[in-house]
């Protein structure tokens, strides 16, 4: 007898002897969900042994217990390494150790850093548990291959620049502002609406620590009153610790809400995403144009009269077009650095010269403020306790890393050579 069709799962992979004759699948037959499709989409272009029967179910379950940035990161993560397995004439699915830590190790030789090659390891991983295939990535070999790169480059992650609130001071509350520091980049922000929306964006930023993801997300109805009737409080709706979404409060110092205040009047924002686009059109003045007498006008001209007729005088005008969605996290990290490019210009940043800024751009990022409030935090005495709780943080471990540099300068070792000096 003839075996039921299974009607849920579908074949979409065609064995490799016949992958060159295979017509690409219709997207009709996917699930409708965007993410899944492109998931669905990649997986079935992947370089296959043999038929693959891909779950459309628990890939659309896949998709909605993962954030957004999870599946683009699975989806890039897929795409490369089928591409090397193409070129190297290898098969990616269902994938062999030796091909696995092949993979890892030319990566690793172009310079991917242990904690890629440890999240090329999962995605490969992930990808073969939503195909019920075998798993490469746990055998001795590939676990072996992938402690030679760490033991050969070292574990260690190159970290932001940290942007703190006075620069680097001892003293967070008594010492001056001096280098780069987020009081001298707020005060250089301009009064326009693309200064004001930097000044509340990188004041927020830097108040909460909280991520680019989790920044982008700040509505206006997260919003809420404190008891000192001039802060507020921030309703952290998820966040990269909190996939489920229990949720967490941030406070929003008065300098901060003064500068939402400002940029959300004068961008008349009254609800939905907080930071939005900025565009900025501008146009030249002109100088008053005398035309020339209607029967003047040949008829080859008459086709454009624009070009013959009188034109009035028109000042020079600026007009900005505010956006309706929310800025995208990959434009948190630029922004900053625009913010700080524009502040040296204007002399802001006085004891930096050319030199020191291109040093300290290239190593700002999106999480430059939430490194820069963990170290003010713990310069100003605060425990390992309290910062974790400021920043919402699950392990010791980020905080502790992120205070190293601080750590070692006021440190026992630090404070004794300091006095020997």
């Amino acid at each position: 007898m003839r075996k039921p069709v299974v009607a849920r799962p579908q074949r979409l992979l065609a064995p490799e002897s016949s992958l060159a004759q295979a017509e690409p699948v219709s997207t009709d037959t996917l699930p409708a969900v965007a993410p899944v499709v492109e998931l669905s989409w990649t997986v079935i272009n992947m370089r296959a042994g043999a038929t693959i029967v891909v779950n459309k179910a628990l890939l659309a379950a896949y998709q909605a217990a993962s954030s957004p940035h999870s599946i683009r990161a699975l989806k890039s993560d897929l795409e490369a390494f089928d591409l090397w397995c193409r070129g190297h004439n290898r098969i990616a699915l269902p994938a062999l150790p030796e091909t696995v830590a092949d993979y890892l190790d030319d990566r690793a030789a172009k310079g991917s850093r242990p904690a890629s090659l440890s999240r090329y390891k999962a995605s490969i991983a992930k990808v073969h548990q939503l195909l019920d295939l075998k798993d490469p990535t746990p055998t001795p070999l590939v676990k072996l291959r992938l402690a030679a790169v760490r033991r050969d480059k070292g574990i260690a992650q190159a970290q932001a620049r940290p942007l703190r609130f006075k620069g680097q001071v001892a003293d967070v509350a008594a010492d001056a502002p001096r280098g780069l520091n987020v009081r001298a980049l707020l005060e250089a922000c301009a009064d326009d609406l693309p200064g004001l929306r930097d000044r509340a964006l990188l004041s927020t930023a830097y108040d909460t620590g909280l991520r680019a993801s989790e920044l982008v997300a700040v509505a206006i109805e997260q919003i809420v009153e404190a008891i000192d009737p001039e802060a507020r409080l921030l309703n952290i709706l998820r966040s990269k610790g909190d996939p489920e979404g229990e949720g967490a409060t941030a406070f929003l110092s008065p300098r901060t809400v003064s500068a939402i205040v400002a940029w959300t009047e004068a961008a008349g924002i009254g609800a939905g995403p907080l930071f939005r686009r900025v565009q900025v059109r501008r146009t030249k003045a002109r100088a008053a144009v005398k035309g020339r007498r209607i029967d003047s006008i040949s008829a080859r001209e008459k086709w454009d009269l624009r070009k013959t007729l009188s034109k009035p005088a028109q000042p020079a005008r600026v007009e900005y077009d505010i956006g309706t969605k929310a800025l995208h996290p990959g434009s948190i990290g630029p922004i900053f650095r625009a913010i700080i490019q524009r502040a040296f210009d204007h002399g802001a940043l006085p004891d930096l010269t050319a030199d020191d800024l291109t040093r300290l751009l290239k190593g700002i990022s999106a999480h430059s403020t939430r490194i820069g409030l963990n170290q003010d935090l713990f310069a100003s005495g605060e425990d390992l306790a309290g910062v974790m709780d400021a920043l919402r943080w699950k392990s010791p471990r980020m905080p502790l890393a992120y205070n190293r540099n601080l750590a070692a300068e006021h440190g026992a070792a630090g404070r004794l050579l300091a006095k020997l000096a």
